[in-house]
């Protein structure tokens, strides 16, 4: 005959079994396991209540996910004890203790069951008994799990990681800032689990949404759609100009302040592309999927799909109106999955991009696509190939339009798209270069190969000393903001005569995401050049021409012209410079200990010849500043004169930490430190 035992309470284990799934640092007091992988559950039996023998027992478990649960649908699941667990499907066995009075259950979910939050329920023959709640994760430990890693160090990396490094810049002046991602604080797990359960896949047809979340490439592209706001509901809304009823995106230091924003008021105002990438880095590691965030310096934006970059000026050097840009840099996410859906030559790392450029399927979003199909030029596999495959490989042609209305090309390039693709590296803050898992390197075969698969046209002459002008622009040694410098354009003959040429000199301040700003300097001249020979055109920048239209991502674009009316031979340079940033000092006075206050001093130059008004240091760590950043205002600062601030924390959790400092002013912007920080016991 079959037994019913009557159960006192369920033990759900939660410290040992979050321990053994690697989820110990998520600071809930709750059970979160990985599926594929065991967890333990310690039934207590009632003092009169029959001896456990699992032989009689009629044990059914019942787990249930989702406002529909359904067996068709595997978000509801039933299953009997079984000797041992099945690693390929929801399974249990169970221990009967010695003392007769407990009984150990050991649960293994199905290794592609949805995640989510899941009901645990045990059924006596008919008798039904609540056991409790668990949340259930991808799983990279898990070979069967669609997001299985083999290396260790690297799941500790892409998933369990907290702190990270964004890199911007210009190719020529790469620079890492810290980005807390924090995925393991408090509430950020029911926040990214709320992220999808608002999402317009989910409001839609709530049990098609469930089901499909066992699949992390579904997961992956609705995350890329609703980390913006641009569609229904997202986390950010994307601003590149004027920043008035938001916050300015370079403020932002980590994911958390931003989730916990929308999960209280709706989408969050502002973010810009590092910013995007990092929310959805912390979102995709809070659920399981390994994720690393990805800068790609000279970054095309090819809005007409034809994998070139097409830039149109008149015959003064000033662009037209035109759709395509190149940004300095752009940052988006890679995330680790198996591709079922295209073949296991295409598992691995895929793209996906959740700043909002261009639609895809209708939606704002981008991704998931193998890094394999666009290195290889396979555009047509899922998902967005072209459009990422032109960010990182796009030519660029110049043109331009005569007085007559004839138009000439007039310079290219084939190299200045996609350089020093850069994450951070395993177990660091250094910059590591994964340019080659994108591309082949430049002028190889392989690269040419992969141009013609993917239908690439206009090739460009390979780079060489060939005949004609050649135009290039040196930049002085110390560009820090707030002081003068000089810059020159260098026109070169290789001709075997004598050119006469007008030459045009301009700068202008310009955002990382190519949109130009106003002028700040400007030189001309008519130069005659012997054969062989160069001549320079210098230019003075200013800080009086420039502080007042530069952003806060300090850039200056430098465009040169050559322009031989009598061959009509026209060529430009262009680079683009950030200016140096003053150093900000961090020191922290006494010994870090657990619940003990620490003084944090803070202090920065100010390098600009004119005062700093509503200036502000901004703190936070995780498991140091309380989950949330404490600022401290300091009010103006003279010209030349230290800002200074002490500000003062407690941390609330022993081990390594990292302390991410923010200056904020009216005129000095994105000055970032960060310090590596234990806490002892």
């Amino acid at each position: 005959m079959s037994q019913v035992v009557d159960i006192e309470h369920c033990d759900l284990d939660i410290k040992n079994n979050n321990n053994s799934h690697h989820t110990g640092q998520y600071e809930e007091e709750r059970l979160i396991v990985r599926r594929g992988q065991p967890f333990n559950i310690i039934l207590h039996l009632k003092a009169d209540s029959k001896e456990f023998k699992t032989a009689k027992s009629n044990f059914t478990f019942i787990v249930e996910t989702g406002p529909v649960p359904r067996k068709e649908s595997d978000t509801k699941a039933s299953f009997g004890l079984s000797e041992s667990i099945v690693a390929t499907d929801w399974s249990a066995s169970a221990t009967n203790d010695p003392s007769g009075n407990k009984v150990t259950v050991s649960i293994c979910s199905s290794p592609d069951a949805p995640i989510g939050v899941y009901s645990l329920t045990l059924d006596q023959e008919g008798k039904k008994t609540a056991l409790g709640k668990f949340t259930l994760l991808f799983n990279a430990w898990c070979h069967r799990d669609a997001v299985y890693l083999h290396s260790e160090t690297k799941r500790q990396e892409y998933v369990l990681e907290q702190c990270g490094q964004i890199f911007r810049g210009t190719h020529k002046r790469i620079k890492g800032t810290p980005w807390n991602l924090g995925q393991f604080e408090a509430g950020i797990l029911d926040i990214c689990l709320k992220i999808l359960d608002v999402s317009p896949e989910s409001l839609d047809d709530p049990d098609k949404d469930c089901s499909a979340r066992r699949n992390p490439i579904y997961v992956t592209r609705v995350l890329s759609a609703m980390i913006n706001s641009n569609d229904e509901g997202g986390v950010l809304v994307g601003n590149w100009e004027d920043y008035t009823g938001g916050v300015n995106p370079g403020l932002w230091i980590g994911s958390g302040e931003i989730l916990r924003q929308w999960d209280a008021t709706g989408p969050v105002r502002f973010g810009q592309c590092w910013v995007f990438a990092g929310v959805a880095c912390t979102v995709s590691r809070a659920l399981g999927i390994p994720c690393r965030v990805v800068t790609n310096f000279g970054s095309a934006h090819d809005t007409d799909a034809n994998l070139v970059i097409e830039n149109l000026y008149d015959e003064n050097g000033e662009r037209l109106s035109g759709g395509d840009s190149v940004w300095n840099f752009h940052v988006w996410v890679d995330s680790w999955m198996t591709r079922p859906d295209l073949g296991s030559e295409f598992d691995g790392w895929q793209a996906s991009d959740p700043t909002p450029q261009e639609t895809s399927d209708g939606v704002f979003c981008c991704g998931p696509c193998p890094l394999r199909a666009i290195k290889e030029g396979e555009l047509t596999k899922k998902y967005d190939a072209p459009f990422i495959f032109a960010e990182v490989n796009a030519d660029i042609v110049d043109f331009v339009q005569l007085t007559s209305g004839k138009i000439v090309k007039f310079s290219g390039s084939t190299t200045a798209v996609g350089r020093f693709i850069s994450t951070k590296a395993i177990g660091s803050d250094e910059r590591h270069d994964i340019t080659h898992k994108y591309k082949y390197s430049e002028g190889s075969e392989e690269e040419r190969r992969v141009y013609e698969k993917a239908q690439h046209h206009n090739k460009l002459q390979q780079r060489g000393e060939e005949p004609g002008l050649r135009l290039k622009i040196k930049l002085a040694d110390n560009m820090i903001v707030g002081s003068d410098f000089e810059v020159n354009a260098v026109l070169t003959n290789n001709c075997m005569d004598t050119r006469t040429c007008t030459f045009l000199f301009f700068a202008r301040a310009v955002s990382y995401n190519g949109r130009r700003g106003a002028g700040c300097g400007f030189a001309s001249d008519k130069v005659e050049v012997p054969s062989g020979e160069e001549r320079r055109l210098p230019l003075k920048l200013r800080y009086d021409s420039y502080g007042s239209v530069i952003t806060s991502d300090r850039l200056i674009q430098l465009s040169a012209i050559a322009i031989d009316k009598q061959t009509i031979d026209y060529n430009k340079a262009e680079k683009t410079i950030v200016l140096d940033e003053p150093d900000l000092q961090i020191k922290l006075v006494g010994d870090v200990k657990l619940n003990q206050s620490v003084m944090a001093e803070l202090s920065l130059l100010n390098p600009l010849p004119e005062t700093l008004k509503d200036c502000s240091f901004t703190v936070e760590g995780v498991g140091l500043t309380g989950g949330k950043p404490i600022t401290k205002k300091i009010g103006a600062v003279e010209p030349k004169q230290e800002a200074k601030a002490s500000i003062e924390f407690s941390p609330a959790r022993a081990g390594s930490s990292v302390l991410m400092v923010n200056f904020d002013s009216n005129k000095l912007q994105n000055i970032k430190n960060s310090i590596n920080v234990v806490v002892e016991e």
